[in-house]
């Protein structure tokens, strides 16, 4: 029997997903999950939730599905060693360092890969299969067919996503949110980018609009055929949305899955009829009914630039604003003081009632929130609401759920949380020693300048600035060149490298096979690896691998594992900073590092075509930033207008030990006199104008460290007061550097042995 699995992103949720029928939950606590934003779950909750949804004979499941930096391990050491005692039925991973850390330290835990591992081919599962991990959730990128495939071709457990929000990216492909601030997809911050509001530049047909917001998952009609491809448990995406939501979802998907068989045609119209509270964007079956022979027609089903970037009916604007101090403490968004804000709409056709489920968005895209009415004043002909704070008047207001879809669920946890005591320790993580670099080992990756084209032409543009290695992307035309036409290339074989595409679609698993077999057979040893599937593929051939920048190494533990399937040298991720990958590499290791000095990132990853009415390249947000759009045979890049540059950096990371700099010129068509420029800057220590140094110098955005820089700065504050005060004036403060935590490294064998300190 096939498992629904549904989302709790809080407690109510949780009464509701068991309620109606769930066979298995998936929740996050505050740490190290993808749905930051959401309530998550305490401790004491946590640990009673376990208890309580076992008795109940069902399964929980604990996101851990946000990569982590080095300076984090020892605390993801600690939460997993607690999540071990607690026992739930199955982690949720993205980062390859869990996985290692499991293997190593918590043979109890049963893992299973997130959808953020982009695995969307039989060769990629089965790789996680022999590593120990029992179930993989698909990428959302799949038809049914590829499904189909993928289940024919391994044993794994294959969990799939049936109902709610898409990203418009590939699964973890995504840099757009981490691009404009540091919040990154990969590590729950997600602002949303595709939601936004667009100008398009120089376009006949679209002149502003939501170019890339896709709609909602819904794949009820559906349940049937997955159930016979052999699928073990439909997902249902919600964390962040409201109990109300979670139960009518979950009440479909359960009617359908347990009726279809006795009478296909009326379960399905049942479950829809119940799926017709769901007030969220329009609904699309994103890629189950396409072949790949298709992929053009997928995004007239995908996207519209007509929907708002908002979720639900549209309510109207935030018209009339005001603070009222009230009596009783009976409002959600009471204040410390007893007011609450009051508001009221214009511009709908429905007005919201007291225990209906709203969202707000602000007018400039900076934030958006949930929330459920309990305040409703008639006041002639106006009616007010309450509404949380940080919204003005202008900001949009949409229908999530009205009262009367509420229902009252038994509650899952006891109200005594009392006897469930248990946190995470303070266990020190045993220090892992990386492979040292041996005597000749790294001959096939030189120190000095690589180069990245996308094209054979433009390997010709960079020949006259002799880089050591050239690194040619796989693409359509490529291929075409390189085995149909047999182009000779201005480079020996020895020194190019050829680049996989991150996505590698079960659809394609088999052509690409033939493919690099035919290219190893031809004399190209070197590669880089950006898909686990790329990695099978490769095994054996005597080929020498290079981990691409989107099997992402922020942690040394991650690093190891891809060390373990025999992969030497690693391109850092191009949301890494400086701080970190300092942190993951020590001296002695950092031989083994391609670091990207300039690119124009791809920060959205689309596989489809762009709809032809997309006659535009430009396009740009509110705030005036522009971006490039570029569609291709092999899918849809969206990139920022100014790349990404740390060229006049190189000096500083070679006084540091990393001699190996990557100039990445994809997606773009290298000018000789452009690329001139770039290696000039480099050369000459310059900063190229209109660049971003993208996390660079500031990592990812975290609160925690906001929170921690505040109060550092008043405390240093306080001291300096009081110490002018002594002397009669004030003394300047002293700028504080944060300290990391350094190991020491010994010789090991497979990828690093952790040991104690």
């Amino acid at each position: 029997m096939a498992e629904l699995l549904a989302p709790a992103g809080n407690v109510e949720a949780l009464d509701a997903a068991i309620g109606e029928g769930a066979d298995a939950v998936y929740l996050g606590l505050k740490s190290f999950n993808a749905r930051s934003r959401s309530t998550n779950f305490a401790w004491n909750q946590f640990e009673a939730a376990v208890q309580s949804v076992h008795r109940q004979g069902k399964k929980i499941f604990v996101a851990v599905n946000t990569v982590s930096e080095e300076r984090e391990t020892e605390r993801l050491y600690r939460f997993l060693a607690y999540l071990e005692k607690i026992g739930p039925d199955a982690i949720i991973v993205q980062d390859f360092g869990v996985i290692r850390m499991v293997q190593e330290f918590f043979p109890k835990l049963i893992v299973h890969s997130s959808t953020q591992m982009n695995v969307s081919s039989a060769k990629a599962v089965n790789l996680l299969s022999k590593q120990g991990v029992s179930r993989v959730v698909l990428a959302r990128e799949l038809g049914l067919e590829e499904i189909r495939y993928i289940r024919q071709n391994t044993s794994a457990e294959l969990e799939v996503f049936v109902h709610g929000a898409l990203c418009v990216s590939e699964s973890g492909l995504c840099l757009f949110s981490s691009y404009l601030g540091g919040k990154s997809a990969n590590r729950g911050m997600c602002t949303q980018a595709c939601r936004r509001f667009y100008t398009a530049e120089g376009s006949d047909n679209l002149g502003q609009g939501y170019f890339f917001s896709p709609g909602d998952l819904q794949l009820v009609e559906k349940i049937p055929d997955l159930v016979m491809a052999g699928v073990d448990s439909f997902k249902i995406e919600g964390r962040m949305k409201s109990a109300e939501y979670v139960g009518s979802v979950t009440a479909a998907y359960r009617y359908v899955l347990d009726h279809w068989q006795e009478d296909k045609k009326g379960a399905i119209s049942t479950a829809q009829r119940i799926l017709s509270t769901d007030f969220a964007r329009s609904k699309t079956t994103f890629w189950y009914d396409f072949k790949a022979a298709e992929e053009e027609r997928v995004a007239e089903n995908v996207l519209n630039p007509n929907q708002a970037g908002g979720t639900g009916i549209y309510l109207g604007i935030l018209d009339r604003i005001r603070t009222v101090r009230l009596q009783s403490q009976d409002a959600g968004s009471t204040g410390a003081d007893g007011s609450i804000i009051m508001a009221t709409l214009k511009g709908g056709s429905y007005d919201p009632d007291s225990g209906d489920s709203i969202r707000l968005h602000r007018k400039d895209d900076t934030g958006r929130s949930s929330h459920k009415v309990k305040i409703v004043e008639q006041e002639g002909s106006q009616q007010w609401i309450d509404i949380p704070e940080g919204f003005t008047t202008g900001d949009s207001v949409y229908l999530l759920q009205t009262k009367s879809m509420s229902k009252r669920y038994k509650h899952v946890l006891p109200d005594n949380l009392s006897p469930f005591r248990r946190q995470p320790g303070n266990q020190e993580l045993p220090i892992l020693d990386l492979t040292p670099v041996a005597r000749g080992e790294l001959s096939y990756f030189p120190e000095g300048l690589y180069v990245q084209v996308s094209t054979v032409r433009d390997l010709f543009a960079i020949q006259g600035e002799s880089p050591v290695r050239v690194i040619l992307e796989l693409n359509s035309e490529t291929r075409r060149d390189l085995l149909e036409k047999k182009v000779v290339l201005p480079f020996s074989k020895k020194q190019v490298f050829i680049s996989l595409d991150p996505f590698c679609a079960a659809s394609q698993e088999e052509d690409l096979q033939l493919t690099l077999d035919t290219l190893v057979e031809m004399g190209y040893k070197g590669w880089i690896v950006n898909n686990l599937a790329h990695i099978s593929m490769l095994k054996g051939k005597g080929a020498n691998l290079v981990a691409g920048p989107y099997l992402y190494t922020f942690n040394r533990w991650a690093a190891s594992w891809l060390e373990n399937q025999n992969i030497g040298a690693f391109v850092s991720p191009l949301e890494n900073s400086r701080k970190n990958l300092e942190a993951t590499f020590e001296s002695h290791l950092r031989s083994r590092v391609l670091i990207t000095i300039f690119a124009y990132p791809a920060l959205f990853r689309m596989r489809f075509k762009l709809p032809d009415s997309y006659d535009f390249t430009f396009f740009r947000d509110k705030e005036g930033m522009t971006f490039k759009a570029l569609s291709t045979p092999d899918g849809s890049f969206v990139m920022p207008e100014n790349p990404f540059s740390i060229v006049d950096k190189v000096q500083l990371l070679k006084s540091a030990g990393f001699n190996r700099y990557l100039i990445d010129m994809s997606k773009t068509h290298v000018q000789k006199k452009h690329f001139k420029q770039i290696v000039a800057a480099m050369v000459k220590k310059q900063v190229l104008p209109e660049t971003s140094n993208f996390n660079w110098k500031d990592g990812f955005y975290s609160q925690e460290k906001l929170d921690e820089y505040k109060a550092a700065t008043l405390r240093a504050q306080e001291a300096a007061a009081a110490k002018g005060k002594q002397r009669g004036r004030f003394a300047p403060l002293n700028k504080n550097r944060d300290g990391g935590r350094g190991g020491r490294t010994n010789p090991s064998k497979n990828g690093g042995r952790p040991r104690t300190r």
